[in-house]
């Protein structure tokens, strides 16, 4: 071959390939699964923490709880860049990166701080906002604690897992940090003199301190006060990060952050309703989800329980080692991680699961470990002559068990039965981690809208009370008549 068919041949093989190596990087740089996905279903959702006024919170629109406030105006202004309809997610502060890393939701937009711990996991829009970092003390104790070095030896209250906290470990070392589950706690704490001071972000900390005369700021002046607020979101979603930066851009030049914000003070005025009046429905929406829940989780943890129980008193070793086994990991771990467990882990699993859904498996779970020992306790009860006897007559095993064990058992199971009814009732309130508008879920949602952190969880205690103390008692006359018909 010649020189000059050599040249030509290299030329021709370097600029096909030089075309195809711009053209894959491209496609790199635009592939994002995470923006496609948000396209293809239409839905732009967002997780975040509804007990955070006034970045979010719940209030009365049109006659229907309904979440407001200006974080709630950024992720609206968001997906409608998007072209894409918004879908809140509501849930605990301390569980919305897990719901982000699970596919559960696909951004977080809750007053949230980009932080090295959670650059690790997630990566961040631009600021949207920059907000100062204020500390809360009570209003007979201000004198005392003006410097950071007052604080040496004292305790201060802040929000799990948020920038408080890490402000509070880096510039106040020398006092004890507590770290709560909801801002409302961190509240409560400081009003009734379990902690000393309080960390909290600026505009939250004047909706408590315009509504308590007890608690005012104090002149500690942190070094690393300021912290920008972001939108959080998966990594290596190159085009989400674009389009929500825009969005974000968008609302910065038009100044429309201080729109949010009257908007949001608005839904914040006190009325001249009254508290109960004003949030009555709130409780009562808590209450059927509680009664809904208990009801679930004891039906089906009734089913669950029989089976294994049956396997339990299987003749198999193989069957009644899976039961045991099963009863023991369940009573031996928190209801609190099963409900994660089944929350996230169906997300990883690629299985779409509602929270309610899963806040339902979860206890009729739980619930079917106990009862299992229950229906196994209550069979034993009976003599086991008796069984003896069915058979002598001719009656096999199942036949038994039908006409002469079970009836009898079921006297003993059924006080039991209601007792863990009773029960669930109250252990329910764990499932408001993952956001279901039970009992504690709609006391917190009254605690951020109305700054008050004591009367909703006092109001819930009554209520919790009047439902278990009715159930007892019609247990307690249905026990009576049994009792009476023996």
């Amino acid at each position: 071959m010649s020189l000059k068919k050599y040249i030509v041949s290299f030329l021709t093989a370097f600029f096909f390939f030089s075309s195809l190596i711009p053209l894959n990087v491209v496609n790199a740089a635009t592939e994002d699964p995470y923006y496609e996905a948000i396209i293809e279903r239409g839905t732009l959702i967002v997780g975040l923490s509804p007990d955070y006024a006034p970045y979010e919170f719940y209030a009365e629109v049109d006659g229907q709880q309904t979440i407001v406030g200006f974080d709630v105006s950024v992720a609206e202004k968001i997906a409608d860049h998007l072209g894409v309809e918004l879908k809140i997610e509501p849930m605990g502060f301390d569980a919305l990166l897990g719901a982000m890393s699970t596919g559960k939701i696909d951004m977080i937009i809750s007053g949230m701080s980009p932080t090295p711990e959670r650059l690790k996991e997630v990566s961040f829009s631009k600021s949207y906002m920059t907000i100062e970092q204020k500390l809360l003390v009570r209003k007979e104790d201000q004198a005392d604690l003006t410097t950071i070095a007052d604080f040496d030896g004292r305790t201060v209250a802040v929000q799990k897992q948020s920038t408080q906290e890490e402000l509070a470990f880096s510039e106040l070392s020398n006092a004890s940090i507590i770290s709560l589950q909801k801002i409302p706690d961190v509240i409560l704490n400081l009003k009734n003199k379990k902690v000393d001071g309080a960390i909290l972000e600026g505009p939250v900390a004047q909706g408590y301190v315009d509504r308590h005369e007890d608690i005012v700021y104090s002149d500690v002046a942190f070094q690393d006060a300021n912290k920008d607020v972001a939108v959080a979101f998966s990594k290596n979603a190159p085009v989400l990060e674009e389009r929500v930066n825009e969005a974000i851009t968008e609302i910065l030049d038009n100044n429309l952050l201080v729109e949010y914000q009257a908007q949001a003070n608005e839904w914040l005025l006190e009325d001249d309703q009254g508290f109960f009046r004003k949030y009555y429905s709130y409780y009562l929406s808590g209450a059927s989800y509680t009664i809904f829940l208990a009801f679930i989780g004891v039906f089906f943890g009734t089913l669950v329980g029989g089976l294994l129980a049956w396997m339990k008193l299987g003749s198999s070793k193989l069957i009644r080692l899976f039961a045991t086994i099963y009863i023991e990991y369940i009573r031996g771990t928190p209801l609190l991680v099963q409900i994660f467990i089944v929350y996230f882990g169906t997300g990883i699993l690629g299985l779409d699961i509602s929270r309610l859904a899963a806040g339902c498996i979860a206890l009729s779970l739980n619930s079917g470990a106990y009862v299992a020992e229950i229906i196994r306790a209550g069979i034993n009860g009976v003599n086991r002559g008796q069984l003896e006897a069915a058979r002598s007559l001719g009656m096999n095993q199942v036949q038994a068990m039908r006409h002469i064990i079970l009836p009898q058992a079921v006297k003993n199971i059924l006080p039991a039965l209601g007792n863990e009814f009773v029960t669930v009732i109250k252990e329910s309130s764990v499932v408001s981690i993952i956001g279901v508008s039970e009992l504690i879920f709609q006391a917190g949602n009254v605690q951020g809208a109305s700054f008050k952190p004591f009367l909703p969880y006092l109001v819930v205690s009554f209520i919790y009370f009047a439902l278990t103390f009715t159930l007892s008692r019609v247990l307690g006359v249905a026990e009576r008549r049994m009792n009476a018909h023996d």
